[in-house]
């Protein structure tokens, strides 16, 4: 991993422990990221002023790999993208860093960034590429806004961020007013989708928001915020709020409709896999199947959600939550919390 990846907390010991199958944190590390060190990019966008920052030079930065910078001033400015920026899976450990000044933008229209190690169009650089450990992408100090994958047929959801294979972070990031297709049984990531990560290590999310206020929330089928497919999630005071899961009819799709509505925040669906949250709000999300918080289904019945010191409150729509409000999984779901509020 690239310098800075990982810093250590003492207090995560225990934490940590507590997760479960699937999460690097379960397997005994005592460390959460941080922001990666970005003192000595590789590429800087721009020469000193918000239009000197182009959406053409973002998506090439990319397309180059390496720590990526912006020089647009002193205030914050938005790019605006036509279309998304990808990772080529032979040009790894890609990070970019928007000094909390950068917005990126899907104008409405386009998706904002897209890894996937399966994509011969981006390179296949491995026989096994569900499972490798590069390309990895983080992204950090950045707003999301406005990104638009409903007319990805293929890799659909990820309105903001989609996701397959290598690693992937998210630090201080901020997600607003990203959509995917409103309707499919498993369509969702209204702001990311990730569909696998090396080793099942899990995705980390590190003081992010995803929505944050009433007209700012992302929506689509299902998972307002955030969707997998076999993959585990160690999140770290986060703020999930105003999101929306559209779709009708769960997954299997109920008779007569296009399926969908669940995971009003967080969508997790595969076999063993951890969902892990501490010091994280999540409120005022809505779904019309199930999870108006969190729906977490392992096909094989195994997995485990671990909750700390994290408010769950103020979440409707949906219905089978078999343990507490506004998560729907299998009774049998190893499930525990700590100091944590959990309400309708």
């Amino acid at each position: 991993m690239g310098k800075g990846y990982w810093v250590a907390i003492g207090v995560c010991v225990l934490m940590l422990a507590c997760g479960g199958g699937g999460s690097e944190g379960a397997s005994g590390s005592t460390t959460v990221p941080t922001v990666d060190d970005v003192s000595s990019p590789d590429t800087v966008i721009g020469t000193g002023t918000p239009a000197s920052c182009t959406a053409e030079a973002f998506v090439a930065a990319v397309a180059k790999g390496g720590k990526i910078t912006f020089n647009g001033g002193t205030a914050p400015f938005t790019i605006k993208l036509t279309e998304p920026a990808k990772v080529i899976n032979s040009h790894p450990d890609v990070v970019i860093d928007g000094g909390g000044l950068v917005t990126l933008s899907g104008g409405g229209t386009t998706r904002i960034l897209y890894m996937n190690t399966c994509d011969e169009a981006q390179v296949w650089t491995t026989e096994h590429c569900d499972n490798q450990a590069t390309p990895t992408l983080t992204v950090q100090n950045l707003t999301f806004i406005d990104g638009n994958s409903s007319a990805e047929t293929d890799y659909d959801g990820g309105g903001a961020i989609w996701v397959r294979g290598g690693r992937f972070k998210a630090v201080n990031c901020t997600f607003q007013n990203n959509v995917c297709a409103s309707t499919g049984a498993d369509v969702g990531g209204e702001a990311l989708r990730v569909t696998s990560q090396y080793n099942s290590l899990p995705v980390y999310l590190v003081n992010c928001i995803f929505g944050g206020a009433a007209g700012y929330g992302n929506e689509g089928s299902n998972g307002g915020a955030i969707s997998s497919i076999g993959v585990s999630w160690s999140i770290y005071n986060c703020t999930f709020s105003y999101n929306k899961a559209v779709g009708n009819g769960g997954n299997p799709a109920d008779s007569g409709t296009l399926g969908g509505g669940s995971g009003g925040a967080i969508y997790n669906d595969g076999n063993t896999m951890t969902l892990a949250i501490y010091d994280s709000l999540i409120e005022h999300n809505e779904v019309k199947a199930y999870g108006s918080a969190i729906f977490f289904v392992t096909n094989d019945y195994s997995g485990n959600i671990y909750l700390e010191d994290t408010t769950i409150r103020a979440n409707t729509g949906g219905s089978w939550y078999p343990v507490v409000p506004g998560i729907s999984m299998h009774s049998t779901t190893k499930f525990q919390q700590v100091n944590c509020t959990i309400t309708e």
